[in-house]
């Protein structure tokens, strides 16, 4: 019998990394000839991110604090691959000698929000402590209730959860994507519409990664989904053009349908002012275009120097 390729896939200890990665094996092992040639290998990589589970990420360091280690290990070549959340990844500070060789089908990219009343936003009592450790849900927030108490809420999936009943916190935001991997999206209070909660860069996308040189692209050709592809990559060009990041207030997606492509922006201010906000449409074929000309009207519109501030956020807690 011949041996197997090992591949080796390197991902967080966590229960969402390995949810999104048993998806992927569970989709590599569909090709046709992949399990008679190849094995797919977990090894699971300590992060930054998971190693501070307290703190605030924007403080110590922010840009890709859960997925440099995992690079790291791909590069000395301990890892072939890596599985990614693609909203953790920078847009600025991807690192060249790797690519995103396949971008599974995303899920779907609204935040949600969970309460132990069973209410939803609108309809909290004023004075409710919501959690979250995003920048960008904290600003989106304020911009429709300056009455709610926000209160910095880190860990994992379950962790947040668990704080939630033991009664820290009234109600919690959390990425409905994320739940439904963990089949958790039971548990769901309000799915919260893009008009309030337009969501993170690639929210809901997993890319796998790897070095430029590997044969990867080609052996998992048959799961790209291009959608998914085209709209992350614009959604991603503009972060990197305007130099915004994961600790910033803002929020960007796109949607390819056919050939058009639109893409909705926000950028928001630390109390929850809209600063700007617009819809474009063009062709996916001039995603490019279309990216580069919308950042020049957000710089022109905002200021690079106040984009680069709202990088920065003294105290997260908002007491109202």
């Amino acid at each position: 019998m011949m041996d197997l390729e090992k591949i080796l896939v390197g991902i967080r200890n966590s229960k969402l990394s390995k949810a999104q990665t048993d998806n992927f094996i569970d989709q590599a092992s569909a090709l046709s000839g992949f399990n008679t040639h190849y094995s797919l290998e977990i090894k699971t990589v300590k992060t930054t991110g998971d190693n501070n589970p307290t703190q605030r990420l924007d403080k110590i360091g922010g840009k890709g604090l859960f997925a440099k280690e995992i690079e790291n290990e791909i590069i000395s070549g301990h890892v072939d691959i890596g599985v990614h959340s693609m909203k953790d990844l920078p847009a600025s500070e991807f690192m060249k000698e790797l690519e995103i060789v396949c971008w599974l089908k995303r899920y779907d990219p609204h935040d949600v929000i969970i309460s132990n009343s069973g209410i939803g936003i609108m309809d909290l009592p004023k004075g409710s402590v919501i959690g979250t450790s995003s920048i960008r849900r904290r600003s989106q927030v304020l911009k429709i209730r300056k009455d709610l108490n926000i209160k910095l809420l880190r860990g994992n999936v379950d962790t947040r959860i668990r704080k939630l009943y033991n009664n820290e916190y009234d109600a919690i935001i959390l990425s409905l994507a994320g739940l439904q991997r963990l089949q958790k999206e039971n548990i769901v209070t309000e799915v919260l519409d893009f008009k309030s909660f337009l969501p993170a860069a690639c929210q809901g996308a997993v890319g796998i990664q790897a070095k430029k040189d590997s044969d990867f692209k080609t052996l998992f050709k048959d799961l790209n989904d291009q959608n998914t592809e085209l709209e992350c990559r614009a959604e991603r060009e503009i972060l990197r053009l305007i130099s915004a990041n994961c600790n910033s207030p803002v929020s960007v997606l796109a949607n390819v349908k056919n050939d058009n492509l639109s893409i909705s922006f926000e950028i928001l201010d630390h109390s929850g002012e809209v600063l700007f906000e617009k819809n474009i449409q063009s062709s996916k074929f001039k995603y490019k275009e279309s990216c580069l000309l919308l950042s020049k009207e957000i710089i022109g519109a905002v200021g690079q120097k106040k984009i680069n501030e709202l990088d920065n956020l003294d105290d997260f807690n908002y007491t109202a």
